[in-house]
């Protein structure tokens, strides 16, 4: 008996050390495919990744600040809508703590909200930049409309794309809860996910854009990938395992934004509820705008590009007005 115990438990240490080798061979194929394309800029205790699009735009014209969700990274974000709007305005988009090439500095503490907002306003610093307006996608959302109640004097502009800004009722997929267990979710994210996601990619992403279709090069052009790396994945399920706490404190104090703001959402957007987000916020920031895109889904970014494109067009100079009447003031 014990010599079959010991068998079996040498079997299994086996197909362990096998997954393991299999997620890391798989992870590096990734990293080599889907190199940064922007610059490092260095924070405490680490650096965060930026793609500075549209540089040469005048200073009369603030710059954007996009932010990806959830299970994605910056050139998601970028491929989407940045791109167009670099012909107008300059366009910095940032991989969130632990996602894409950015470094995750404090770790499982790096999951709050609050701590990402730290980070990325210490990149803007370095970076040279003072107001931008912001433009929150999916998770995002919850990071933006932070950025606007705590920076009042740097945040000139507010977006809020399929937004999550409020707590639900209910819990998160499982294997995000699993991803951030600290032990379960270490050996979870070393054998299983890599291998398994990165066969079920191209579903997640079609389930995604949902009831519209992915762009055929969508997986290529927003380095969709990348989340399937062990660390990536299971930091991912730390940001989405933390956010609803982080929502029940910050979403009481919605009613200090003042800034031009527009929300724009599909009323039966399936991964993040719009009478849960969407329209709490509206009722709570005096004078946003509320846009309801039907059959937009999740990825609205992409599937209703025009219209987000017109209404982060219309808070834009909204916010470069009130920006010049500042300035004439001082």
């Amino acid at each position: 008996m014990t010599l079959f115990l010991l068998f079996i438990g040498i079997l299994l240490l086996a197909h362990v050390l096998g997954a393991i080798q299999a997620t890391n061979v798989i992870a590096a194929r990734i990293a080599e495919e889907n190199p940064p394309e922007g610059v490092f800029v260095p924070v405490p205790g680490g650096r965060l990744h930026l793609i500075d699009l549209g540089t040469g735009h005048g200073s009369e014209r603030l710059p954007v600040l996009l932010l990806h969700g959830a299970t994605s990274n910056a050139r998601d974000i970028v491929h989407g809508i940045g791109e167009d709007l670099a012909r107008q305005r300059r366009v910095i988009a940032v991989d969130r703590p632990g996602h894409g090439w950015s470094d995750r500095p404090n770790g499982s503490r790096d999951a709050a909200t609050a701590a990402q907002a730290k980070l990325v306003m210490a990149a803007l610093d370095t970076h040279g930049i003072d107001r931008f307006i912001v433009v929150g996608h999916s998770l995002a959302g919850s990071l933006a409309t932070l950025l606007a109640v705590e920076h009042k004097d740097r945040v000139a502009g507010l977006v809020v794309l399929a937004g999550a800004t409020h707590p639900w009722p209910g819990g998160i997929n499982w294997y995000y809860r699993l991803a951030a267990l600290p032990a379960l979710g270490r050996l979870f994210v070393h054998t299983v996910m890599t291998p398994v996601g990165s066969w079920g990619l191209k579903k997640a992403v079609d389930d995604s854009f949902r009831p519209g279709k992915a762009p055929a090069d969508y997986v290529r052009k927003a380095s969709a990938a990348l989340v399937l790396r062990p660390n990536e994945f299971r930091w991912n399920g730390q940001d989405v395992a933390a956010l609803k706490a982080c929502l029940m404190v910050q979403s009481l104090r919605y009613h200090g934004i003042t800034v031009p703001t527009a929300i724009i959402a599909d009323p039966a957007d399936h991964v993040v509820s719009t009478s849960i987000h969407a329209e709490a916020l509206h009722r709570q920031v005096q004078g946003s705008r509320l846009v309801l895109v039907p059959g937009g889904g999740h990825q609205i970014h992409y599937t209703a590009k025009q219209v987000v494109l017109e209404e982060i067009g219309r808070v834009a100079q909204a916010a470069d007005e009130l920006h010049s009447m500042r300035q004439a003031a001082q």
